[in-house]
């Protein structure tokens, strides 16, 4: 989770061109938001907790002038909700002072926190994002030798922006995890987690990050350095393609809408239903639920109405919340009344969320609901980077379809599979990660399989 964007554009105002690409990257995470400009190599941020709308005001951008800039919004997967973990992080370090956004997760961030101890180095925070800054601000070889020292020593998923000296940074782990494309406006370059900020600023698509290159970007260009190898074929996150990035994105070329829709339609010829409607499980089950009635013959409704203004209750940081938001989020329309409905959603994780919307469509008085879910059932944990919770708490790591389908209280339950749903994102299985849907990680993982979000926070009365 979390959104990073990175600019350098001397002539334009930095601040306001971020904090509108923010705008763009909001569903990535909504916890906190943060803007890091740099003016002659000084560096300035604001980071505060909120939305991107709430954090800034007119007069707070005005006060961040300079031609570098990087923002961030964050949902936390390592470290709490506080202040102290909003990003971009500062750390002033005994050789430079470097500003940091990062999206991803660390699997070697308790090895790491160790050995910068052990060296006397002092951390602020209780993320896992700080261990990349502290690494760079104490590394007495050249900018860019330390970025890419850095990088020889993380585990896991990064994707990040960064100021420092200077110049704009933007780095990947070597798998390619988490996206992280380069683009151009006009003579300036743009970095960013997704492709739908590139649109709304009116740039022009350069190409991908790729695993294991950082870029700095300075007076002189975009300088190009391969600081580790790439792992294999790559392993960018499947759960990108079916949740979690915006529709209009493209990831590694590919339309994100268009293969949601592909999914619907797949799921469609693998698990047909007799149903009067489809409706979607708004908003991120609607491109595979078009595809679904377009393929199946089965008109296509709306049937359940949106509160927009509530936020993606997946990331909200616990599950009292998740309830909360549902029942503030969704409501369903009287044509569901007698009706056999197939509800389209993208995935179940805990289950919690699928099962009181099946209640609410029984409730409203609906005949039958046929649940159709455009991903194979989750049955591992994320380690890089989605907040998916422990593996006792995901429903169909110990669950059989059917005991899913009397958990939730549908008609009838079925998936898409594995194969359909790979072969709809138009890439070979070999260039995704798939692991929460397979348990195959592509890294090591903790040997206890677990990755306490809160692990590093102090011990409380």
């Amino acid at each position: 989770m979390c959104g990073v964007f990175g600019i350098r554009a001397p002539e334009r105002d930095v601040a306001r061109l971020t904090y509108f690409s923010l705008h763009a990257l909001q569903h990535r995470g909504q916890e906190s938001a943060g803007i890091a400009v740099s003016e002659g190599g000084r560096l300035t941020v604001l980071r505060e907790l909120g939305l991107v709308a709430q954090v800034f005001t007119e007069e707070k951008l005005h006060a961040l002038p300079g031609e570098l800039a990087i923002g961030h919004t964050r949902y936390s997967t390592t470290g709490s909700n506080a202040w102290e973990n909003a990003q971009p992080l500062v750390q002033h370090g005994r050789v430079r002072t470097i500003a940091l956004g990062h999206n991803g997760n660390l699997v070697n961030a308790s090895e790491l926190r160790s050995e910068l101890a052990a060296e006397g180095v002092r951390l602020s925070s209780t993320s896992d994002s700080e261990l990349i800054a502290a690494l760079i601000a104490n590394d007495e070889r050249p900018l860019e030798e330390a970025v890419a020292a850095a990088m020889q020593r993380l585990e896991g998923a990064y994707s990040i922006t960064a100021l420092s000296e200077g110049k704009l940074l933007a780095f990947r782990d070597p798998h390619g995890f988490r996206p992280l494309v380069l683009g151009r406006l006009g003579d300036d370059r743009v970095v960013s987690s997704e492709t739908c900020a590139l649109d709304l600023l009116g740039a022009e698509l350069e190409r991908e990050v790729g695993g294991g290159e950082l870029l700095v970007i300075g007076e002189s260009g975009v300088n190009s350095i391969q600081a580790v190898e790439p792992a294999g074929d790559g392993a960018l996150c499947i759960f990108e393609s079916f949740y979690f990035s915006r529709p209009d994105s493209y990831l590694a070329g590919v339309e994100t809408h268009g293969a949601r829709v592909r999914m619907g339609e797949r799921l469609a010829a693998e698990a047909p239903a007799e149903a009067d409607f489809v409706l979607p499980i708004p908003d991120s089950g609607t491109p595979a639920a078009v595809g679904f009635a377009r393929a199946s013959g089965i008109p296509f409704t709306e049937g359940l109405i949106k509160n927009r203004y509530v936020g993606r209750t997946f990331i909200q940081p616990d599950q009292a919340l998740r309830e909360q938001g549902i029942r503030m989020k969704y409501n369903p329309l009287d044509e569901v009344a007698g009706k056999r409905v197939v509800a389209v959603d993208d995935s179940i994780v805990r289950g919690n969320t699928t099962r009181q919307i099946v209640q609410m469509l029984f409730d409203a008085g609906a005949a039958e609901v046929h649940v159709r879910v455009s991903s194979p059932p989750i049955v591992g944990p994320c380690f890089y980077g989605i907040d998916l919770a422990d593996e006792s708490e995901l429903i169909a790591a110990s669950r059989t379809v059917e005991e899913v389908r009397e958990f939730i209280g549908a008609t009838s339950l079925a998936y898409l599979s594995l194969e359909g749903l790979t072969e709809a994102t138009l890439r070979p299985g070999s260039t995704l990660c798939r692991a929460c849907l397979t348990r195959d990680y592509p890294t090591r993982i903790p040997a206890d399989r677990a990755l306490a979000k809160l692990r590093f926070e102090p011990a409380r009365a």
